[in-house]
């Protein structure tokens, strides 16, 4: 019997906590390897873990995944979240990529300046409103189904969850407009494998803090430009 994936990166969000969320609404359990010395990163480099010398990692079926939309793909293929056939799995893996490209807007905002925050929360409603979720009011509304893609769920519906999440801690009324997307929220968080990963003590990181950025800058020796993909 295969032991419970695990997870290497940062106590926090970063681009590993889309794998926990896929994880989570699949009801796998894992376990994690918080990153929080030079030392410890220069050991899953030095013993060829880091493929392309870069977090997140998963080990996981025997691999030592890197890359995060690779990462994403096997999970959603192995606990039957990518669609019944190759024409959802492109419809999937299109919307997932558009709300990969809103939460690039958030990604780094914990990086920033105070200044260059203000900025950037500016930047995400303002993307989020006119561009990405108009889109998702519409593929909702015309085919009237409860899920984005087929009439079940998918990583295409925990992927959308997760970044609505996102946006609405940055303006918390972001939805007032988009009444489809209200009832996809409501609907998506009352799946019993979400609703439990959205309770307080499960796996399911806070907002980035100065200390979570401290630790990203010192791990990867960067104080500049930090990217962990």
């Amino acid at each position: 019997m295969a032991g419970k994936p695990k997870l290497y990166y940062f106590n926090g969000r970063g681009k590993m906590e889309s794998v926990r969320w896929l994880l989570a609404a699949a009801g796998v359990e894992f376990e994690e390897e918080f990153l929080e010395t030079q030392e410890q990163y220069e050991k899953l480099l030095q013993g060829g873990s880091l493929l392309f010398q870069q977090v997140p990692m998963v080990e996981i079926d025997g691999m030592k995944m890197v890359q995060t939309r690779a990462i994403l793909s096997y999970i959603a293929a192995k606990y039957n979240l990518y669609g019944k056939d190759l024409k959802e799995r492109a419809l999937i893996d299109m919307y997932v990529g558009g709300t990969d490209d809103l939460m690039g807007f958030i990604m780094m905002f914990p990086f920033l300046s105070a200044e260059d925050k203000e900025k950037q929360r500016a930047t995400i409603v303002q993307k989020a409103t006119s561009r990405y979720f108009p889109a998702y009011e519409k593929i909702l509304k015309d085919h009237g189904q409860n899920f984005l893609v087929g009439g079940s769920f998918s990583w295409a519906d925990v992927h959308l969850l997760e970044a609505i999440l996102m946006v609405e801690e940055k303006k918390s009324d972001v939805l007032s407009g988009f009444p489809q997307l209200q009832a996809f929220k409501a609907r998506i968080s009352s799946i019993p494998t979400i609703k439990k990963f959205l309770e307080p003590g499960s796996q399911r990181k806070p907002l980035p803090d100065d200390k979570y950025v401290e630790t990203v800058r010192r791990v990867l020796r960067m104080y500049y430009d930090v990217k962990a993909n």
